[in-house]
């Protein structure tokens, strides 16, 4: 992809995969969702293993960059999951998809067991909703993989503003990972829309994107079909597309790095659009 008057934001380093490697702030990564659960709150959930894998092949082909592969739904009200029940069912679509597929596998869970035995059969980076516990952090520096820490809380509840308690909290786990090893370029930070925080807490997050920018690590955001799109819309899950694409394009012009998406079809023509006006992205062809 040609590029021009690109603005100096890819001064954190790479991100750098088995088979996969970006220049952070060169362009916006869309992660694909796949859900291998019975109880997404978007409805997306395929326990069937074939039918989770056709559908990460599918989310690969829309453009995703990165496919997300999750085990346990993390909604509201959710039921656990053990580590032996998350794995039997999200080694099997792991294995399936990377026998299929180049791209890059990214895994959704809070369990080290699980992290490990995923990254032996082809996962690449790890996603936690609830930052790095000791466990996967000795998991992460063990196995020098990138992974995305995600701002969480049990109770929607904060002692002064909600911006400052989210950044403090991830600056402090990325002091933490850098302290046991893992590199500056490597540490996504993800501020947890939707996680224990109120759609007033949400829109004060998204309103102050440029601070967590600002902290100077990688970022993701993950908005896809949250109820706080709902709230404002009056939409169902599934019919969050464009509130959705509102708040992607809003994080493009950020500059947010990862936006993790259900409808990458779509996603995709807002990313590039917004790339192309933020970040000076045009496609081989373009003619002026």
């Amino acid at each position: 992809m040609a590029m021009i008057e690109q603005k100096d934001r890819n001064s954190r380093g790479r991100l750098q995969l088995k088979n996969f490697e970006h220049d952070w702030g060169a362009r916006t990564l869309i992660m694909g969702i796949v859900n291998v659960t019975p109880d997404s709150f978007s409805g997306d959930g395929l326990l069937n293993t074939d039918a989770a894998v056709a559908h990460a092949l599918l989310q690969e082909k829309r453009g995703a960059a990165i496919v997300d592969l999750g085990a346990e739904s993390t909604r509201p009200g959710f039921a656990p999951v053990d580590a032996e029940q998350e794995m039997t069912r999200l080694l099997p679509v792991v294995q399936k998809f990377r026998a299929a597929s180049r791209c890059p596998i990214s895994i959704d869970t809070t369990k080290a067991e699980v992290l490990q035995a995923a990254v032996e059969a082809g996962a690449d980076m790890l996603n936690s909703i609830w930052g790095l516990t000791p466990a996967l952090l000795t998991a992460v520096e063990a196995l020098k993989i990138p992974v995305v820490l995600m701002h969480n809380k049990e109770k929607a509840q904060y002692d002064g503003d909600v911006v400052d308690e989210v950044l403090a909290k991830l600056l402090q786990q990325a002091e933490a990972a850098l302290k046991a090893g893992v590199k500056a370029e490597q540490i996504i930070l993800d501020p947890g829309i939707g996680f224990g925080k109120t759609a007033e807490h949400n829109l004060r997050v998204l309103q102050s994107l440029p601070r967590l920018i600002a902290l100077g690590f990688p970022t993701l955001l993950g908005t896809s079909r949250k109820s706080f799109i709902g709230q404002l819309t009056g939409k169902t899950a599934t019919e969050r597309v464009y509130g959705t694409a509102a708040t992607v394009a809003l994080a493009v012009a950020a500059g947010i790095d990862i936006v993790r998406v259900h409808d990458v079809d779509a996603m995709v023509d807002v990313v590039k659009l917004a790339d192309a006006v933020e970040r000076g992205w045009r496609p081989d062809d373009w003619e002026c």
